[in-house]
């Protein structure tokens, strides 16, 4: 019998990856990555096949998760903002049902420079915190241990360090009476690519690294360097998941967990001619979404196809934990659909980038749009028109824009009006992305980037 059988409420923890597409995982069907500890998690989860991170960059996703809010709700849009706590958050929910709250590695919410110390009232809830917010110099991983404000730094490669206190926190804690809420964040698999231990980097030979056919033959090169470093980082990462799982397993709490395991956005690493992430591509907005609950859930793997985005994360944990959503969000609860249930969306999931910015800036071809992506169709729109339309069934690449084709012009219009539908019933007006950085404020330089303090 586990540990936590006589709590009322399991256990929650949350693990995700930084830039981790959902295309880089042995389950789904990926020839090359070694992630052998993750699939077996996924064998014996809910995997939601066709989540997605609609607003696909860092902070944007990190203040829905937090919130349960879109970004024009919760106001961050951009990266290096500061989320201001003006609703119950997450760790909010979860303390006041009685939970001990923690959260470990990358935070990126704070807005107030990458490297300063975030104090207790900026810290959204949670009580237990190592955390800095923002690097991506991992073996030389700067951090902040609860109220102390001096700097401290990870051991080795921040990922496997920061697993290490996960798995401290879980050890001290599966024996309370009390149930524990816990975010393990990481850094990797964001570039830079180069920088895995040894040990997983002399998993991959960039010659062997089988391309998705949608990287231009100009690209391929480079990509395979890229994919061989990324993969490395991913080997890592599945090497801490497989720490935490023998945790859970070692400590009696795993059939009474509630374990989310997934990732902010992904990574285009070269497909269709593109990087990084912010663009409404699969590669960039699908994620890896495994729930595992043996005690709630049984221990079978099954398959959803749902389309859960960040905003949902809040209230279906909440949901799941028997715990009250507060009315300030905006995702939906999909613990129902999980148990069994009805899907309680219409199929579909919005994609929006309010303002370019970054590797994604205007002055670099960048630009806001608004989309949907459904179980079977990409669509989105720039401020100048239909922009992408896809058949993700018959052409799963991406490889054939179907916008403005005589043949597709009713679907065109069908997912036009359905996006219409979504954006007003948000009130959304889809203005240019300068409007929202004059309403919130943000000092935006001239590629519509905040400055980024050290």
């Amino acid at each position: 019998m586990s540990r936590s059988r006589s709590r009322s409420k399991p256990n929650v923890i949350i693990v995700f990856g930084d830039q981790w597409r959902a295309q880089a995982f042995g389950y789904a069907g990926n020839p090359d990555v070694q992630t052998q500890a993750i699939d077996r998690l996924a064998g014996r989860s809910v995997n939601f096949t066709n989540a997605v991170s609609g607003c696909p960059v860092c902070s944007p996703y990190r203040a829905s998760l937090i919130t349960g809010q879109y970004p024009l709700t919760h106001g961050v849009f951009l990266n290096d903002v500061h989320l201001e706590h003006r609703v119950p958050s997450i760790a909010d929910v979860f303390k006041l049902g009685g939970y001990s709250t923690a959260y470990i590695g990358k935070w990126h919410l704070d807005g107030r420079g990458r490297e300063h110390y975030i104090p207790p009232e900026a810290r959204q809830g949670f009580d237990y915190w190592k955390v800095l917010e923002c690097t991506h110099r991992y073996n030389e991983s700067p951090y902040y241990a609860g109220d102390d404000d001096t700097r401290k730094t990870w051991e080795g490669y921040d990922a496997i360090a920061q697993t290490r206190d996960a798995v401290g926190y879980i050890n001290d804690h599966s024996g309370d009476e009390n149930p524990f809420f816990l975010v393990l964040s990481w850094g990797p698999p964001h570039n830079p690519y180069e920088t895995a231990p040894e040990e997983f980097k002399a998993l991959y030979d960039r010659d062997k690294i089988t391309l998705r056919p949608n990287v231009p033959e100009e690209m391929q090169q480079q990509a395979r360097e890229w994919i061989a470093g990324y993969y490395a980082h991913c080997s890592a990462l599945d090497h801490c998941t497989e720490m935490i799982l023998d945790a859970m397993n070692a400590s009696g709490i795993a059939e009474d967990t509630i374990l989310l395991f997934t990732s902010d956005h992904g990574d285009m690493l070269g497909s269709q001619g593109q990087r990084r992430k912010q663009k409404p591509w699969d590669e960039s907005i699908r994620v890896p979404f495994l729930l595992s609950w043996p005690a709630g859930l049984g221990s079978e793997g099954v398959e959803k196809d749902a389309l859960i985005d960040a905003p949902d994360v809040m209230p279906t944990l909440l949901g799941l934990a028997g715990l009250e959503i507060p009315k300030s969000v905006e995702g939906l609860d999909y613990s129902a659909c999980v148990r069994g249930g009805d899907d309680p969306s219409d199929g579909s999931a919005l994609l929006l980038l309010p303002q370019p910015f970054g590797e994604y800036e205007r002055t670099g071809g960048g630009h806001e749009y608004r989309g949907l992506r459904t179980g079977r169709h990409t669509y989105a729109r720039t401020l100048e028109g239909p922009w992408v339309l896809y058949d993700n069934h018959e052409d799963p690449f991406q490889l054939r824009n179907l916008v403005d084709s005589p043949e597709h012009r009713e679907l065109q219009q069908g997912l036009e009006a359905r996006l219409r539908n979504r954006l007003q019933a948000m009130g959304d007006e889809f203005l240019h992305g300068d409007e929202y950085v004059r309403r919130w404020n943000y000092p935006v330089n001239e590629g519509g980037t905040m400055p980024v303090a050290p």
